[in-house]
């Protein structure tokens, strides 16, 4: 999601603490992506016997839910750079179901020339380093009039789950240079305009981008104070806090968590804490001819 596919984590990192990281926190990643995930699959309409390029599957929900969609007679590839993830959704896939998951990079892999009906990301496609080239390299994968859905954060100013936790820390941690908004990462698409254009550029026809804006439940637990517990250590272990928070000492790190504490203890939510989503639900078509 945001974590660990900017181009400061290679994917040697990704594969090792950043993908163990996310498993470990895998299922309230998960449960916080999920609504944001429905509506993309909403947007891709997948039929029955559809086949399906998931791409950044992550451990496999979105992917387990369109195979979910397209049946037995269907066919989904879960893709993802993180062995540990992919290892994670194998484990977490029923017998049964129609989806395959695959250790590689979509943007540069070989894959099945004119052989899906949809091209469908829930926050996956944010980290190529060049994204028209990775879009027209996975638009070859495509069926002529196929389908591309999928879901991307909007900026970081819109997305409080960033953007509490990092307003909180100023005055406490240095402030470090601002990202270059067009870099990989997870608001690289924050720019609609930006997103229309790499998919024109690669090929994309009927580009539409809505936005779509959801309470995410983050961290959880038992009681109210044990899921801000909770929500804080997610924050310093696997958000962009966790990179601002790397080479601090202990007393930084103690002030710095108890800001972001105080921050999480105004929000509303019982055993998570929600917290305001803001992502854009992006639609194309591959061109008929």
């Amino acid at each position: 999601m945001w974590h660990g596919r900017e181009k400061c984590y290679q994917v040697a990192d990704w594969n090792g603490q950043s993908g163990e990281r996310w498993v470990a926190y895998q299922a309230r990643l998960d449960a916080m992506m999920a609504v944001f995930g429905q509506a993309a699959i909403e947007a891709a309409a997948p039929a029955t016997g559809e086949r399906v390029l998931d791409v950044g599957c992550g451990a496999g929900a979105s992917s387990l839910d369109l195979a979910a969609r397209v049946g037995a007679g269907g066919h989904v590839l879960g893709v993802d750079i993180s062995e540990p993830l992919i290892g994670r959704a194998r484990a977490l896939a029923p017998q049964d179901t129609p989806a395959l998951f695959q250790v590689a990079d979509a943007s540069s892999t070989a894959l099945p020339e004119g052989a899906f009906d949809i091209l469908f990301s829930r926050f996956g496609v944010m980290f190529f380093d060049d994204p028209t080239a990775a879009f027209a390299h996975m638009r070859r994968a495509l069926k002529p009039g196929a389908r591309v859905a999928f879901v991307c954060w909007r900026g970081m100013a819109e997305n409080d789950w960033v953007r509490l936790p990092m307003g909180a820390i100023k005055g406490i941690v240095p402030p470090t240079a601002p990202p270059d908004p067009e870099a990989p990462g997870p608001f690289s698409f924050g720019d609609q305009g930006r997103v229309a254009r790499i998919l024109t550029a690669a090929g994309f026809t009927d580009v539409a981008i809505a936005p779509f804006d959801a309470s995410i439940p983050f961290g959880e637990g038992g009681t109210r104070d044990a899921a801000i517990d909770d929500a804080v250590e997610m924050t310093l272990e696997v958000g962009p806090l966790s990179r601002a928070l790397a080479d601090q000492p202990d007393d930084i790190r103690a002030r710095a968590s108890a800001a972001v504490r105080a921050a999480f203890a105004g929000l509303p939510g019982e055993r998570s804490v929600m917290i305001d989503g803001a992502a854009w639900i992006v639609i194309a078509r591959n061109p008929a001819s």
